[in-house]
Parts: C-alpha cells; structure tokens; sequence
C-alpha cells in the first residue's frame, strides 16, 4: 500500500490548496483544527477533494510541485475528472 500522498482542499473561501502528507486523515484534522498549513489556517473548514497516492516521497513531492504549478481552472478540472479521495485509499 502507498504511504505518500498528495491531495487538494477545497477551503472555506472557495480556493483550492495543495499539499503532500503520509496521513490524509490527520492532515485533513490538523488544517480543521488551524494546525496545518498557515494558508489554511484562517479558511477553514476545509475539504479533501483529491488525493493521489505514491510510493515514494519524491514521485509525491514531484506530483506535488507539478500540481502546484497549475492554474486554477486546470486544478478545478483536474478535482471534477479524476475525483480520487480517501474513500479510495
């Protein structure tokens, strides 16, 4: 089973945010809980949208990056095609 992820939130004001964990579960806890991320912390409550595993922390990371280098509108894409999320882990 892969042990690094990479998801996307929806927060509370509509933007999207990208990130990288070994846990979505906690993760997602800790950005609720205005424990995660600065940016999340005044946008909550956030949701998981999307979530990508790998196997290694680097093919994470990379996906990560490319991820974040997206516009807007090809993230928005991107969670509306291929909604992979927690429930498939």
């Amino acid at each position: 089973m892969s042990s690094h992820y990479v998801y996307i939130l929806r927060c509370a004001d509509d933007s999207l945010y990208t990130g990288y964990t070994t846990d979505p579960e906690r993760r997602l806890r800790e950005h609720n809980a205005g424990e995660g991320a600065k940016y999340t912390r005044g946008r909550t409550p956030v949701e998981l949208v999307y979530l990508e595993s790998y196997d290694t922390q680097s093919a994470a990371m990379s996906r990560e990056y490319e991820i974040k280098q997206l516009q807007r509108a090809e993230k928005t894409r991107l969670v509306e095609e291929d909604n992979p999320t927690e429930s498939d882990i």
